[in-house]
Order: C-alpha cells, then structure tokens, then sequence
C-alpha cells in the first residue's frame, strides 16, 4: 500500500514539474515588444528610454551613435552594431537592426 501511495506521489511531482518547464518561457518575457522561445528572446526597442525584461534582465535603449545602438542590462552597458553581437552579464544580444531611434536585437541565456 506504501509503495502504490509513492509512485502517486512521484506520478503528480513529476506532473506538476513537467507543467512547470512548458510554461517556464513563457514567464521569460513580460514586455509586449518581447517574443521568446526557450531561452532565446527577440526584442524591438523603440525610442531612447525604451524597455523591456527579457529572461529575468531588465534592458534599456539608451541611443545610437555612429551606428553604434547602446543598450543598458540592470547596471551595465553595451555598445553594438548592425549584426555585432557583446555579451551583458548573463546574456549575449545580437542587434539585428540599429537605426537613430530604434534598436531590435536577439538575447540568449548563458
């Protein structure tokens, strides 16, 4: 009787932790301009100030220069161009449009 009572109990944790992993992405983006899949997220920040969280980090667009987009990740910031990509704390972005008001990039964890 012991037995049956733990491959229950077994049965509904590993239940509840499979729910668990599939809805895992879909709290990885909590921004409207954030799409993410596993654990690679696509952004578009638009306008100086623009914000997102994407994987538990909060980014900032803080503007263009010479081509270079700026973007802040919690403290640190990042400089990259069109199809560079730099890594910030426990992301690596890929900017994959720089324009003078607009930055969309690519983030993975890890």
């Amino acid at each position: 009787m012991a037995d049956r009572l733990h491959r229950g109990v077994r049965a509904a944790v590993g239940a509840a932790a499979g729910v668990l992993l599939l809805l895992l992405p879909l709290a990885a983006c909590s921004s409207d301009n954030v799409d993410c899949s596993g654990t690679t997220c696509t952004v578009k920040l638009e306008g100086d100030g623009a914000k997102a969280s994407i994987l538990g980090n909060d980014l900032a667009f803080v503007g263009t220069e010479n081509g270079k987009a700026t973007v802040s990740v919690g403290d640190a910031s990042v400089s990259c161009a069109q199809g560079e990509s730099v890594t910030a704390g426990p992301l690596s972005l890929t900017c994959t449009t720089v324009t003078d008001t607009t930055l969309e990039l690519t983030a993975k964890a890890g």
